[in-house]
């Protein structure tokens, strides 16, 4: 009834006059309630869980082409947040040419100013593009990242490793050893030379001990003694028998087995100099037993933008290739229908008796691509780095704890190791060396 004194209104005015006014201010509320709401849905998440999941998300599928702090094939993301709104930001990771054809003029104006590069659609949830907007929130803040320092005892333009340094160390100590030993033979036979010259002009020597001291020693009776020839054949004999036990136990073992690939792809460049996530090419590492070897739309994502390296004109000859495969024209960007395989060799395998799941060990164990891979990044031409063979596989599953943190399944399996050691509980603890584990 307030309403009627504020409009000057009677009862029987109310419901024919009032009714419009009221709408308009009830509407009001509403949309302001709805503005306040949806700007609270849209406000880009704090906690660290969803920035994690963000930074995961961002290098698997973003890395390729954005950093942070670094123009790359597309513009440095830092601050975009601040740039953009968050309703622009879905649209453009979502869909970036449907945003583009509509005339958006910042969208127009980016897709000029980067040479008309075409950005790949993903097709995430709103959910996934708010993490993502999250982790780059969350570098922003932090600020661009310090340049690196040289370790102890290396300079920043060495290039090599602790591994380099070991060996040649090690070589180096082969070598005085070597000359130490050969300089303590000769020390030892001019010392006996001078003992014996001695023992020739003391006087007074009795019978056997001028004997001892006149011998001369013969190196031919020496060689054709039954001692020095059984000394030489158990030494040939361990030494044969060495040799077939060491052949016998790498018959199977490809490590460092290093083939030539039918197009030079660089691991040094891609993974290392690009930063580009291992599990953006090789899709199926958390999901499936075979991370499998990428295909070439894969290549394309990036190659039907970037044609060449180093500034070159035209289409570099490895990249070349890979339109062959897929009959693709750079020049009027169209595909064709005379597709072939690209003939990839296979570095890494297992023979058929084993079985090993990639899902279980990145997804669930939580490991690293390197630690079986060795240092990928560094690699011009990818090789076997580990042995693989099943020795190697017991030893981590001895030296590995299991990774518990977060996974239920796990519960009542810590409870009852915890009972019985203090120990963390490794691999083996979970059944890790029975034989039906790999082989079934």
């Amino acid at each position: 009834m307030l309403l009627l004194y504020a409009f000057d209104l009677k009862p029987s005015e109310y419901m024919f006059k009032t009714t419009p006014n009221l709408t308009r201010i009830f509407l009001s509320l509403a949309l302001g309630v709805f503005t306040m709401l949806s700007a609270k849905a849209q406000e880009i998440p704090t906690d660290q869980s969803v920035i994690a999941a963000g930074e995961a998300t961002f290098k698997t599928n973003c890395t390729t082409c954005h950093r942070i702090w670094e123009v790359r094939i597309g513009p440095a993301l830092n601050g975009v947040t601040e740039r953009q709104s968050v309703g622009w930001l879905k649209s453009w990771i979502k869909n970036s040419q449907a945003l583009i054809a509509s005339g958006d003029p910042a969208a127009v104006a980016i897709f000029k100013e980067y040479n008309q590069t075409v950005m790949q659609a993903f097709p995430f949830s709103d959910q996934q593009v708010m993490e993502v907007l999250a982790y780059i929130k969350s570098e922003t803040v932090k600020g661009p990242p310090a340049p690196p320092t040289p370790g102890p005892g290396q300079s920043s333009a060495s290039g090599s490793g602790g591994d380099t340094i070991s060996s040649s160390y090690l070589m180096a100590v082969i070598i005085i050893l070597v000359v130490v030993l050969a300089l303590a033979v000769v020390v030892l036979i001019i010392a006996a030379k001078t003992l014996v010259k001695h023992l020739k002009d003391v006087k007074g020597l009795d019978e056997a001990e001028q004997e001892v001291v006149s011998q001369q020693f013969d190196v031919g009776a020496f060689l054709k003694s039954n001692n020095f020839v059984g000394l030489v054949v158990f030494v040939f004999t361990i030494i044969v028998l060495k040799t077939l036990i060491d052949g016998a136990f790498t018959i199977g073992v490809q490590q460092g087995y290093q083939p030539t690939q039918p197009i030079a792809f660089s691991h040094e460049i891609h993974a290392g100099q690009y930063e580009i996530d291992c599990q953006y090419c090789h899709t199926g590492v958390n999901k499936s037993k075979s991370a499998n070897i990428p295909s070439p739309n894969i290549c394309m994502n990036c190659h039907s933008q970037i044609k060449n390296v180093g500034g070159q004109e035209g289409v570099s000859e490895e990249i070349a290739k890979i339109y062959a495969a897929i009959d693709y024209d750079p020049t009027t960007q169209t595909y064709g229908t005379d597709t072939k395989p690209i003939e990839w060799v296979r570095i890494h395998n297992l023979p058929d008796l084993a079985y090993f799941n990639h899902s279980q060990h990145v997804n669930v164990a939580d490991l690293e691509c390197e630690t079986c891979h060795g240092p990928v990044k560094e690699m011009e031409v990818v090789y076997q780095y580990s042995t693989l063979t099943m020795g190697w596989c017991i030893n981590c599953h001895r030296e590995t704890d299991v990774n518990t943190k977060g996974n239920e399944y796990y519960d009542k399996l810590v409870k009852l190791h915890s009972e019985q050691s203090k120990e963390p509980m490794k691999v083996e603890d979970i059944g890790g060396l029975e034989c039906a584990k790999c082989h079934y």
